[in-house]
């Protein structure tokens, strides 16, 4: 035979082989090129494979990122899975081919092709199959776990089965995703992309839904915690943001300040050159901010980072006892000020102050040329090593934010370069902040939330910053949002009482999203805000320990949801992309069902290094790798989260547990009842009683209404006896003690009460 013969021979042979192959044998056949395919295309990793049983009947329940999720997940497992799928989706004869091939079991609409599935799936399992479902029913359109549909308890029914919580990290981002708000019709933002599949502990078939929906979600959170390396580094983003803004307006503040994006890097840079000659030492790490959210805060804020210092922005509405604490317990040894706001506070600190004013004369010609060369004509990748910005890692300390000191002295959170990054992507998913917005940066920087949102996620995202150094300040924050056209708000229910009463509908024409937080939304407040001006607010949580975002509702204008809810009025949302959220009994620890109150706990990238100088704290606070918030919550069967209280807000008198929150929200619809004014009118607190325990104490503004009619009115709406305030408890004071950031001071409220 001839060398073509031999050839055709071979190929001859091949070519039946596969034939047969392909008749006889088809998930071989299938899985053959499906492996050579997805193994250019992905590198793939799995963690906990132990966890799969290697024989017997198991479900494994997946979060659904992706249109292929299925192909991936069968590529990656060693036993065949027999996926449930929309039977629609396989009418073709390719796609019943691939289907049949792996045992796919197909479901049609209407109840007797569902049964049929279901009876399926129990046969399949019984005799010890992999069946596969993804019990969200649909593709998430923000990377966040949807609710899980009842379909998967039928499916499990009288059967020996277990149940196998699995996550799939990696695809979002991917054509197949719904990343940048839609499928298929955009550039991946990798090549070549890991996949790691994480498989967690199988779980006795009888688990409630809402368990089986959380371990799936802390797989999740485990999942992106191990992806934390590949957040972007906010200090290197900026700059490519800034550069890209070039002469258009980046930033403005009340002050008159109106900032390009080239002028903001250029300035940073300057200033970065000048601290480092004529301020910092070679390893001073932490360094004190004194300045409102401005122009000049954003610009301080991001030059430290840039040099990879510490930043510890001063809550400036403290006194001076407690900053001196704060500088104490993280080592300050400069603060960055300026003269002119110095002139406004009465504020007197041990660290030295370094003035704005008096740096402007120390930047040379030679200072802002060098700036203005890197921010304009230097490689953005040559910069950042110029910079150092390229030795950045993930892990590396960011900032130090205070608590508020609302129940004591201010401790010291330590977040990292990932936990910011972190919130400032899962925004990105969840609000989708775009060049088109302009944000009204109200909240100071020494809160966390006006730190990663309204000056990292603003500043890194597109859109513009607008910043007023006065949240309160309702005339002002209305010309600012007529003037540059302000899109998002993000404050809390207290400043939109003023808003409500001060601004004019013209001056919030082109507002489109109001997200609050900090305290709980007032009902009457949705409509009456929605009335005048359009929008209607949604609310959000977090802490100061958790970056601060956990969870937010999604603003009806920027929502992608289809077939499942993004907000529930009421709630305060679902965890954002990579976080993770449980409700615990506050007695055994045991995971409570879905709508029963327990104790929050938290957990994903967000969450905080530590506590500085207190081990102990941060120990007590975090407990293998979930962060116990303090707040009494419950989660429903959507894995909407619902605050009801805060643990340090319940008073135990007569052996039950009575909430603040509850006899707080029921007196403050009598005091504003008739009344516009948007003050806070009302807190409810305790002290100490020797027959009961504890006794409920109401400090309250001057008013003319009278205590026995209230008592009356409380018990009407539904309020115990127990909860109900006795006449003596009523205390009148000037004004409720309030923190900077708009939160009750329970401490200061606790002190008036106990005199």
């Amino acid at each position: 035979m001839t060398l073509w013969q031999w050839i055709f021979a071979i190929l001859v042979i091949v070519i039946v082989g596969l034939a047969w192959m392909a008749v006889f044998h088809p998930r071989r056949f299938v899985r053959l090129p499906f492996k050579i395919v997805l193994g250019l295309l992905y590198r793939k990793r799995i963690v906990g494979l132990e966890n799969l049983p290697k024989e017997g009947g198991c479900v494994v329940a997946a979060n659904h990122v992706s249109w292929i999720d299925g192909i991936l997940i069968l590529w990656m497992l060693p036993r065949n899975v027999r996926f449930v799928v929309d039977g629609e989706n396989f009418t073709s004869g390719l796609g019943k081919y691939l289907g049949d091939a792996f045992d796919t079991i197909y479901m049609l609409s209407g109840p007797k092709s569902i049964m049929r599935a279901i009876l399926d799936a129990r046969d399949g399992l019984n005799k010890g199959d992999v069946v596969g479902l993804f019990p969200e029913g649909t593709l998430t359109r923000t990377g966040q776990l949807q609710a899980f549909k009842p379909g998967l308890r039928k499916f499990v029914q009288k059967t020996d089965s277990v149940i196998v919580p699995v996550w799939m990290h990696g695809m979002w981002g991917s054509i197949f995703s719904f990343s940048g708000g839609k499928f298929f019709f955009k550039w991946p933002t990798k090549f070549r992309r890991t996949l790691t599949l994480y498989i967690g502990e199988p779980l006795p078939r009888t688990t409630p839904l809402e368990h089986v929906r959380s371990k799936v979600h802390a797989l999740g959170a485990q999942a992106t915690v191990d992806a934390r390396s590949e957040f972007p580094v906010l200090a290197r983003r900026i700059v490519r943001v800034w550069r890209k803004r070039g002469g258009q307006m980046q930033a403005a503040d009340s002050m008159g300040n109106e900032v390009s994006g080239r002028e903001m890097l250029i300035r940073t840079l300057a200033l970065r050159r000048v601290l480092r000659r004529e301020v910092f030492g070679k390893d001073e790490q932490h360094v004190a901010v004194l300045l409102p959210p401005s122009v000049a805060g954003v610009i301080v804020n991001v030059a430290l980072a840039i040099d990879r210092r510490i930043s510890a922005n001063l809550n400036y509405t403290a006194g001076s006892d407690v900053l001196n604490h704060c500088n104490r317990s993280v080592g300050v040894k400069h603060v960055l000020t300026s003269e002119r706001f110095l002139s406004k506070v009465d504020i007197e600190l041990d660290s030295e102050l370094v003035v704005l004013e008096s740096l402007k004369d120390k930047v040379s010609k030679l200072d802002k040329a060098i700036a203005a060369f890197q921010a304009v004509l230097v490689p953005a990748f040559l910069l950042d090593r110029i910079l150092g910005t390229h030795k950045i890692d993930p892990d590396d300390l960011m900032t130090v934010i205070f608590t508020s000191g609302s129940t004591g002295m201010p401790k010291g959170v330590q977040l990292s370069g990932a936990n910011i990054s972190h919130n400032v992507e899962a925004i990105e998913r969840a609000v989708h902040l775009d060049t088109s917005d302009t944000v009204l940066g109200i909240l100071p920087f020494f809160h966390s939330f006006g730190y990663t949102v309204t000056l990292w996620s603003v500043m890194t995202l597109g859109p513009r910053g607008v910043y007023h150094f006065n949240p309160l300040d309702a005339k002002q924050v209305g010309k600012l949002a007529e003037k540059y056209g302000v899109t998002v708000l993000l404050a809390t229910p207290t400043f939109l009482r003023g808003y409500l009463r001060r601004v004019t509908p013209e001056q919030f024409s082109k507002l489109d999203v109001a997200v609050v937080g900090a305290e709980k939304m007032p009902a009457d407040l949705f409509d009456a805000f929605e009335k005048k001006f359009g929008v209607r607010p949604v609310e959000g949580y977090g802490t100061t320990e958790l970056s601060p975002l956990v969870s937010v509702n999604i603003p009806p204008t920027r929502s992608a949801a289809k077939y499942q809810p993004d907000r529930i009025e009421g709630s305060v949302g679902r965890p954002l992309p990579g976080i993770s959220a449980r409700v615990i009994s506050t007695d055994n620890g045991e995971e409570m069902p879905a709508g029963q109150d327990g104790m929050l706990m938290v957990s994903g990238p967000n969450l905080m290094k530590g506590y500085a100088g207190q081990d102990d704290l941060t120990a007590k606070a975090i407990v293998d790798g979930w962060y116990t918030t303090g707040d009494i919550a419950n989660i429903d069967d959507q894995g909407f989260i619902h605050i009801t209280g805060r643990q340090s807000r319940f008073s135990k008198i007569g052996g039950e547990m009575v909430p603040h929150v509850r006899v707080e929200e029921e007196l403050s619809k009598l005091f504003v009842e008739g009344d516009e004014d948007e003050t806070v009118r009302v807190c409810v607190t305790a002290v100490p009683d020797e027959k009961k325990g504890e006794r409920l104490v109401v400090l309250h503004v001057p008013t003319q209404k009278d205590i026995c009619e209230m008592r009356v009115k409380l018990q009407e709406a539904g309020l115990p006896n127990l909860f109900i305030p006795s006449q003596d408890s009523y205390k009148q004071v000037d004004a409720i003690p309030l923190l900077g950031t708009g939160k009750l001071d329970l401490k200061k409220a606790r002190d008036i009460a106990n005199e």
